[in-house]
């Protein structure tokens, strides 16, 4: 008899447990999303701004390099990036042809890098990059040569 006492408050008390729980499950907070990659992008940030050079940088890679190089002497170099100190990061080759449409993408990408560094108080090595001497073509891929 004792037993059965304790097993109905038990009992009434697990089964009020498993309907509060079960509600507050379908109460959840709807407007946080399911998944991270859903979660809104804060365009303020440091990684925010970051990744956006990054699709830059990479359209341009991507543009040029559906360009064969077969004749060196149809390809220019451009300086592209901006390091902190000052002077670009580093050098890229592009195909004369195309020099209309990616050198004010290679100019745009450079100024965004220049003020990401001053946003954001960039340090670098302030080490001169070298002009480069030529380029060559390997493999269909244009190379830049360096003194």
């Amino acid at each position: 008899m004792k037993y059965l006492r304790l097993q109905v408050p038990i009992l009434a008390l697990c089964t009020a447990f498993a309907l509060v729980s079960c509600n507050t499950t379908k109460n959840a907070n709807t407007n946080l999303p399911k998944d991270i990659s859903e979660r809104p992008a804060d365009e303020n940030s440091q990684k925010y701004d970051e990744t956006q050079l990054e699709k830059l940088r990479s359209e341009i890679e991507k543009e040029i390099a559906q360009e064969t190089c077969t004749n060196p002497d149809d390809w220019k170099t451009a300086p592209m990036g901006s390091k902190a100190c000052g002077g670009p990061k580093t050098y890229i080759a592009y195909p004369k042809k195309l020099e209309a449409a990616i050198l004010p993408k290679i100019e745009d990408y450079t100024s965004k890098e220049a003020e990401f560094n001053k946003k954001y108080a960039i340090v670098s090595d302030c080490a001169m990059i070298a002009e480069p001497t030529g380029i060559k073509c390997n493999d269909g891929k244009a190379e830049i040569t360096y003194p």
